[in-house]
């Protein structure tokens, strides 16, 4: 085995502490499962906390099937000051008056879900967002300004939960959830509304509740996650959430060679529900698969207590082919 190689591929999930960014946690993961692979699939800045999920080892491929999930949070905006990375963490450019309106319990509910659908969303300047090569946020710290153009984002859901104001800092607080599409920024979410109320507005704190199927329930702490190890594994054919099929032995040995199967012999089952730990074993919580396979479709293939490839649905050839194989399989939990 490689040096930096722990024989380890699995997916865990982490309730990412304020300040640390991604990447240290990466590090802390590294160092905990004694592996340098090890990536994770959607970024959260140093202010934030809440669902991060991490792979080790082998399993830090899947990182681009994991990457484009829907999200949900929980944010306070901060009405009165805006700032140059537009959260709490970068320095005041422009404070103002609040308008009264803004300020009433009803007209912060009615406006919030009005947010609700498709939006153009200009990204902060202050993003991993890359131009030439160069990430927005380094540039920006540079002194230059990286001209970003507005993206595609949709909110399925945003609720008021709270209005607060603070007297003595004189600062009012919304507390919203919202549920977003992918390369949403929720910085540029609370920006905006400061901007269309007439007023300024940052992130004063951000909690990630879930990233596709994780939940912030099902992470650990780093402290957490150095105590339990692998016990830790989350399924990945859970978190993917593709449809699935169980090898045999011949076909595992066909699989690790990357050799195409035919749709023929697969029989698919639905993507897992959340796991529950009464019902265990290899199939646990399998349910036949009533839907028509569909050309181009990924589905995960699991043999044993592993998910060892994703393969890719061709109806015309009527076979499925390798996109993603492991020589080693990503563990789908432990004591299975």
């Amino acid at each position: 085995m490689k040096r930096g190689q722990s024989g380890i591929s699995c997916i865990v999930g982490v309730d990412k502490p304020q300040g640390m960014s991604s990447h240290d946690v990466v590090n802390a993961c590294r160092r905990i499962f004694g592996e340098r692979r090890v990536g994770h699939t959607g970024t959260l800045d140093p202010l934030a906390t809440g669902a991060l999920c991490v792979c080790v080892g082998p399993a830090a491929r899947l990182d681009a099937y994991m990457t484009n999930h829907d999200k949900t949070y929980d944010v306070r905006i901060a009405f009165g000051v805006a700032t140059d990375t537009d959260d709490a963490a970068g320095e005041p450019v422009h404070i103002c008056d609040v308008p009264s309106c803004v300020c009433d319990v009803e007209f912060a509910r009615d406006y919030v879900a009005s947010l609700i659908g498709r939006h153009k969303q200009l990204p902060p300047a202050y993003s991993a967002i890359k131009r030439d090569g160069v990430k927005a946020y380094e540039a920006a710290r540079a002194g230059n300004v990286v001209k970003l153009e507005p993206r595609d984002i949709e909110i399925y859901d945003a609720v008021l939960l709270d209005l607060e104001r603070d007297h003595d800092a004189d600062v009012l607080y919304w507390d919203v959830r919202l549920s977003v599409s992918k390369g949403t920024y929720i910085r540029s979410i609370a920006r905006d509304t400061g901007r269309a109320l007439k007023t300024a507005a940052h992130v004063a704190k951000l909690r990630r509740l879930q990233a596709g199927a994780l939940d912030v329930t099902d992470c650990l702490s780093l402290e957490a996650l150095e105590q339990r190890g692998l016990d830790a594994a989350i399924d990945p054919v859970f978190l993917l959430g593709y449809r699935m099929a169980f090898l045999d032995e011949g076909q595992a040995a066909a699989v690790r060679n990357g050799a195409f199967l035919p749709t023929a012999a697969l029989t698919l089952f639905d993507a897992p529900r959340r796991f529950d730990d009464a019902d265990c074993g290899p199939m646990r919580g399998a349910h036949k698969s009533d839907a028509p396979l569909a050309d181009g479709e990924v589905i995960s293939l699991v043999f044993g207590n592993e998910l060892v490839a994703l393969y890719t649905i061709r109806l015309k050839q009527g076979d499925a082919r390798p996109c993603c194989v492991f020589s080693q399989g990503v563990i789908r939990g432990k004591g299975l």
